[in-house]
């Protein structure tokens, strides 16, 4: 039986004059944003303070991780003009610090590295004063995709470990627990990039298992941490095993603390890029 969504995980739908701004920005340069394709449940909150997390190299991803609502198929050929586009959108909406994300494109020979490096590239021409953080796919480890993100030298390189080892392959069948540490590992040894991780709780993971996952982060030099709940985008995919307690959320806090993440944001509706800016 499906369980129910707790009040404290529900919010309301605001409109505003500034949350259709946005959409008319993302609509006039045809971009994707995860807020609306992974049915982030921030997505009015950071329309309204005139953010949006840009969703690069098309709507449909060539993996299907069982908790994303993104669709799995055959990917349109990449948009050559997509990183002025998102130049113009990060210019239009006068913002000062952008995360750029992508659905995972295992059908480019890097991954899309390179795409994800154009897009560095632009902003900085047209707004060399914002900051940019990148939240890529894994590049299946591969160190010259890897290579190409640390030339372009984002402020801050994301990738979400997700979930716990024991869970990884259930939620992401075509992903690597110990290749996704390696590649934050690899971020953090070979340049002076900021290095964030995060993973969703819910799938039925043990506290110790949390711990475990938090101590692999830490040595592979993770400097900023984020842990939200996982919410049932559909029936179709897997199942919320357990709503933590905002009171769940403050231990798991204080365990963050002790496995030394000074910079955290944690808590029920916490996603990867919520409040991005404040952590960096």
């Amino acid at each position: 039986m499906q369980k129910r969504l707790p009040e404290y995980l529900k919010r309301p739908i605001i409109d505003t004059e500034k949350t259709k701004n946005v959409r008319r920005i993302l609509k006039k340069n045809s971009l994707n944003t995860v807020c609306e394709n992974a049915r982030c449940p921030n997505k009015n909150e950071c329309y309204t303070c005139n953010t949006a997390t840009f969703l690069i190299m098309g709507n449909v991803c060539t993996r299907n991780c069982r908790y994303c609502n993104i669709s799995c198929k055959k990917p349109e050929p990449l948009d050559v003009n997509e990183p002025l586009h998102i130049a113009s959108a990060v210019k239009d909406l006068g913002l000062k610090y952008t995360v750029i994300t992508s659905v995972t494109r295992d059908d480019l020979p890097d991954g899309g590295a390179g795409h994800f490096a154009n897009c560095i590239y632009e902003i900085r021409k047209i707004s060399p004063e914002v900051k940019i953080e990148i939240l890529t796919p894994d590049f299946k480890g591969d160190r010259e995709a890897l290579d190409k993100i640390i030339i372009a030298h984002p402020q801050v390189f994301n990738h979400n470990i997700e979930t716990v080892k024991r869970l990884f392959k259930t939620a992401r069948p075509q992903g690597n627990y110990d290749c996704s540490i390696d590649v934050l590992k690899y971020v953090k040894n070979n340049s002076s990039i900021i290095t964030k991780s995060g993973l969703m709780v819910g799938l039925g993971e043990t506290f110790e298992e949390i711990e475990e996952t938090l101590k692999d982060l830490k040595s592979a030099g993770v400097d900023i941490l984020t842990i939200g709940q996982y919410i049932q985008p559909s029936k179709a995919h897997l199942e919320v095993e357990k709503y933590y307690t905002p009171d769940e959320f403050k231990e798991l806090d204080k365990l963050a603390l002790k496995t030394g993440f000074n910079h955290r944001q944690i808590g029920p509706l916490v996603r990867s890029s919520y409040r991005a800016a404040e952590l960096v």
